[in-house]
């Protein structure tokens, strides 16, 4: 924060009138960014970081933003349209690494650190089963500052980008449900929903939180009959509030799930993991007990799964079948629909991207906005979120400390 020097009386209880220096903020000054857009490399992921509306409100505002070639082909945005809203299009990704801010999907590669400059800053995703020491190692010698999308907050606490891509993949796992019901094969060719004169298909949630309720939603608006266990009861009773409408809820207890699952048609996990894991919910002998043809459908994969019969799946061979049950255990359902999870995740980046520039860089706006703050997990290459530190032995420094002692 710089400061401006002004004189003014106070009043002195000791010692008469004293000049003191009053002290005025000077509004920080703008700053022009240039940000790369590289394309993923992680397998399957399909998912853009900024689509081309959001980059021509970025270079509108004075930022150059260089997006490499071929990009935004899986999220079906071509070159010509980056192009046309400004971007600069990058035939080689060690171009698009020289930028002040990396804007990545998933967590950078050790080649692409490897092509990153230094002293940059950096915002991804941060899938921390897939990483090692070596990862975080390799960003803090290269003194990056890094913020993931899972740990920044918006002004009312909550985790905007996690919302976002869990209400997609709790819609989408209704329609894949819908989808493998109807398969001649899998799903017995049965139709999701209602009709009149048939009994309503049957939809187990496990989990009320995001993705079970629009889960919920979507099942619900398809005439399903809908059946939701959560742990907690504060949850449960919020998703009704939330719907406005009854619907069948139940504390999780073995009992009552396995009576729900045996006439189930559909189970979808949602349930949020505790410890780093999601907890097992439903057995290998429940599942036995499940109708064949029934489809499973396991978001909570990501972090292990709380079906005791999931394994990981990847959406070139996303299904298996055991004991008569189909199983759906993808990670990343998002990446599913890649057009709509990508406008979703640069609706909510530009406006940051935006406000770094206005405050003059990443420094002011951390000082300032607790919520993007609350993202950091690497500044200036020390490690500053503590369960990081302590989970791959890395020194440990408190962010405000950071903040202030390099300003």
């Amino acid at each position: 924060m710089q400061e401006q020097s002004n004189y003014y009386v106070y009043p002195s209880h000791s010692s008469g009138l004293m000049p003191q220096e009053e002290r005025l903020e000077v509004p920080s000054q703008a700053c022009r960014l240039s940000l790369g857009v590289p394309k993923e490399t992680a397998w399957l992921e399909n998912r853009i970081s900024l689509v081309p509306d959001a980059v021509a409100l970025l270079v509108n505002a004075g930022h150059k933003v260089v997006v490499e070639t071929q990009a935004g082909i899986a999220a079906h945005y071509a070159d010509a349209q980056y192009s046309e809203a400004g971007a600069e299009i990058a035939m080689e990704s060690a171009t698009v690494f020289q930028c002040d801010v990396i804007i990545k999907v998933s967590p950078p590669t050790p080649a692409e650190i490897d092509m990153m400059r230094g002293k940059q800053v950096l915002l991804s995703s941060l899938n921390l089963a897939g990483l090692t020491d070596t990862h975080f190692r390799k960003l803090s010698a290269k003194r990056i500052t890094a913020l993931s999308y899972e740990y920044m907050k918006d002004r009312d606490g909550n985790f905007p980008v996690i919302r976002a891509m869990s209400e997609i993949a709790g819609n989408t796992s209704i329609l894949i449900a819908a989808e493998y019901l109807s398969h001649p094969d899998y799903g017995r060719g049965l139709m999701f929903g209602g009709l009149s004169g048939i009994s309503p298909t049957e939809v187990v949630i496990l989990g009320a939180g995001t993705v079970g309720e629009f889960a919920t939603r979507a099942a619900m608006g398809m005439g399903a009959l809908v059946k939701v266990f959560d742990s907690s009861v504060y949850r449960l009773r919020r998703l009704q509030n939330n719907l406005g409408a009854r619907i069948f809820t139940s504390i999780m207890q073995p009992k009552p799930i396995l009576d729900a699952l045996r006439t189930a048609d559909v189970a979808i996990g949602a349930v949020r993991p505790q410890g780093g894991l999601s907890p097992v919910c439903v057995t290998e002998a429940m599942v036995q007990q499940m109708k064949g043809g029934a489809i499973i459908i396991d978001v909570s994969i990501d972090q292990g799964g709380c079906f005791e019969t999931s394994e990981i799946t990847n959406h070139k061979n996303p299904v298996f079948e055991k004991y008569g049950v189909t199983h759906y255990c993808v990670p990343n359902i998002a990446s599913r629909v890649p057009r709509t999870a990508s406008r979703a995740l640069s609706n909510l980046l530009a406006p940051i991207l935006l406000k770094i520039g206005e405050e003059g860089g990443i420094n002011n706006i951390l000082r300032t906005d607790t919520g993007v703050r609350n993202g950091v997990y690497l500044y200036n290459g020390i490690s500053t979120n503590r369960y990081i530190s302590e989970h791959f032995h890395l020194p440990h420094k408190d962010i405000d400390l950071l903040i202030a002692a390099f300003h």
